[in-house]
């Protein structure tokens, strides 16, 4: 597919089992080019997670993925003190505890300047092309931001995973983690002026995998790289299995991260609301994502109004197309 059809992206993640679903999607998927990974903090410590980044494109045996430049980002929060990751979801490795990773060693050393300093040069070499696509704390978006204002202006939009509107949040009633991790790193983002869509918990808690799925493409590939994503994911599962009421009896895991790159894909396969969105930074609401759902509203309470940035959030999703996306291309011969 040339260049033009594709989408150019810099993909910010902190893996973490739905964060390396969404690598391999990336990577399997035709319409997609991998500019550059950056790291954070989040589902693991940003040294872990840049580890599993190198780790999970190593394992492809690909060149072409173990060529991705991958900088390694924030390794806390802008003002909030830093939360323990949450090794009983993603293993004390983010990745289920991989038993192999002594013999698949990663050659290669990340990039010397930051993860921010990355995506703020990447942004200037390639004006008005790349699509960001963090799915963990937003922190290393905001540190771009300081280093380049006018960085909305530079790439073509973002497409995150986190937050939620009206789906109960996942580390609080209201609270999304990945906003929770860094409130005002996320604050800053959605108020910057971006192009920019968020896939939060409305629609990612619509579509549940089931690890037969994994099992599939790890039978059809027979390749490191899907038997390390099938290991994973069987751990994910076991947390979701003992966790949630509704899972009982299925074998199986939300998808969350996978969703921001099947919206860059599939956006038909999602409905959106649009309007301006802040994060509650203070209190017990902490990292809740607040969309103004009535544009005609005049608002005496500060912080709204005209001025702000209008932004898209998921609001559905045909879980089935969607999960039929995900599988055909991982299915396929990427690897």
């Amino acid at each position: 597919m040339p260049l033009a059809q594709q989408h150019w992206v810099i993909y910010d993640t902190d893996p973490g089992v739905d964060d390396a679903m969404a690598l391999y999607y990336a990577l399997a998927s035709p319409q997609i080019k991998v500019l550059g990974i950056t790291t954070v903090f989040g589902n693991v410590t940003v040294a872990q997670a840049t580890t599993n980044a190198l780790y999970l494109t190593h394992l492809t045996g690909q060149p072409q993925h173990g060529a991705i430049p991958i900088a390694q980002g924030a390794a806390a929060p802008l003002a909030k003190h830093t939360e323990a990751p949450p090794d009983y979801i993603h293993g004390k490795d983010g990745l289920g505890n991989q038993p192999s990773r002594s013999t698949n060693p990663t050659p290669r050393a990340p990039e010397t300047r930051s993860a921010a300093q990355f995506i703020v040069d990447m942004a200037r070499r390639y004006p008005g092309q790349i699509t960001l696509v963090p799915v963990g704390p937003l922190t290393n978006i905001a540190l771009a931001l300081q280093l380049e204002p006018l960085l909305p202006k530079l790439v073509k939009n973002v497409v995150l995973m986190g937050g939620t509107v009206t789906e109960p949040g996942n580390v609080s009633p209201v609270a999304e983690a990945n906003i929770w991790n860094d409130p005002h790193a996320a604050d800053q983002v959605f108020t910057a002026g971006f192009a920019l869509t968020m896939v939060g918990l409305d629609a990612t808690h619509k579509m549940l995998l089931p690890v037969t799925l994994f099992e599939q493409v790890a039978q059809a590939h027979k390749h490191p790289a899907t038997d390390a994503l099938l290991h994973a994911v069987r751990f994910y599962a076991n947390f979701y299995g003992s966790r949630f009421v509704h899972q009982s009896g299925f074998e199986g895991c939300f998808g969350h991260d996978v969703l921001a790159f099947v919206y860059l894909t599939h956006p038909q396969f999602f409905t959106t609301e649009t309007g301006p969105i802040r994060v509650v930074t203070e209190g017990i609401a902490q990292g809740q994502t607040v969309l103004q759902r009535q544009a005609f509203m005049q608002y005496p309470q500060a912080g709204w109004g005209a001025s702000m940035p209008v932004s898209s959030a998921c609001m559905t999703l045909d879980a089935a197309a969607a999960k039929e996306a995900l599988e055909t291309a991982l299915l396929g011969p990427w690897l």
